[in-house]
């Protein structure tokens, strides 16, 4: 054996009874739910925009880019919901580097899950707290998900996990909107493939327990691009793209067809200044199509207080120290004039 057993991870019962969800904040997430799962659904107009940092590496920082995402949301309640993304997993490509607030509560500190666990869910409250804003996190690793699960209005599947069957049977058990990506690969009938999966039942092992699931009717897609054989980025959220993909997905008879297009990875070659660009294209797109108007419930934007990135010990403070997100300034002039469109 190759392990090394370094702590017992206490159990996700132990973490909320030691860390239990304050009862008004649980009435807060309770109505946003409700609003999220409306638009989901086809009962509310306004659109979905998850937005926030690459990754959250500072709980100081989460909290103050968050509240001013709260300043913004009174005054584009008519047009948007906003959903800050606290993601505190980061899947690493090789394996090397920060791994998310999980492995390393301190980004430039040494592993420890235990506390991890403790950071992640005192952020999540936190941040919660002081903005009335529940969150989106990336579930990287499904045995992870009932630490936060009473926190968390919406949950990302990655793209390269995406394929992964336990990855979509939990999905199956969840009661809230999970947003699926795109293959690397750019495959559309996978993406397809794991909605369908995750709507219907499923009986399998989750955290030591036999379980059954009814399955979720709000997992939906989300567009980011593809890398082909040679490495070079193939956006899919043009016009043409969404036009044939919503075509594909209403074929399936799938429940609550709904499309999240990200404006960053592979639909802006990683380059992040071009998200205002995508963002206000796809806004134009939805102008010329009922039916694309209908079936794309939001964007996704990577955006943190300072512009760019840093290396993990870096001292600027709000900026990734994972992938470069556009800067304070910029995020409130997308976010504003994206809640002109329709106007």
């Amino acid at each position: 054996m190759s392990f090394t057993y370094l702590q017992k991870i206490p159990t996700p019962s132990e973490i909320l009874q030691l860390m239990p969800m304050p009862a008004g904040l649980k009435k807060v997430k309770a109505a946003r739910d409700k609003d999220i799962l409306n638009v989901i659904k086809g009962n509310d107009n306004r659109l979905l925009l998850i937005i926030g940092p690459c990754s959250a590496d500072d709980e100081n920082a989460l909290s103050e880019y968050v509240s001013r995402l709260a300043s913004l949301q009174g005054k584009v309640k008519d047009r948007l919901i906003l959903i800050p993304r606290i993601y505190t997993n980061k899947p690493r490509t090789t394996g090397k580097g920060y791994k998310g607030m999980l492995h390393q509560p301190k980004a430039s500190g040494d592993p420890d899950i235990s506390r991890g666990i403790k950071a992640i869910r005192r952020m999540h409250i936190r941040v919660l707290s002081e903005s009335g804003l529940t969150a989106a996190d990336e579930m990287l690793y499904p045995g992870n998900y009932p630490y936060l699960e009473d926190i968390l209005s919406y949950v990302t599947i990655g793209a390269r996990s995406v394929e992964n069957q336990e990855h979509r049977l939990t999905v199956s058990g969840l009661d809230i909107p999970v947003g699926m990506k795109n293959p690397t690969s750019g495959d559309l009938n996978v993406l397809l493939n794991s909605v369908e999966a995750a709507q219907i039942q499923h009986t399998f092992i989750y955290n030591g327990w036999e379980v059954k699931t009814d399955g979720n009717p709000l997992a939906h897609c989300i567009l980011r691009g593809a890398i082909n054989r040679q490495g070079q980025s193939i956006p899919n959220y043009h016009y043409e793209d969404l036009i044939h993909f919503i075509q594909m997905y209403l074929k399936r008879n799938l429940s609550n067809p709904a499309l999240i297009v990200d404006t960053n990875h592979a639909n802006s070659d990683k380059d992040f200044s071009q998200q205002p660009r995508i963002a206000e294209e796809i806004m134009n797109s939805l102008a010329q199509s009922k039916d694309l108007r209908k079936t794309v419930k939001g964007l996704m934007v990577e955006s943190y207080l300072a512009e760019g990135s840093q290396k993990v010990g870096g001292n600027v403070f709000g900026q990734s120290i994972t992938d470069p997100c556009l800067g304070w300034d910029d995020t409130k002039k997308l976010i504003l004039r994206l809640a002109e469109f329709g106007s």
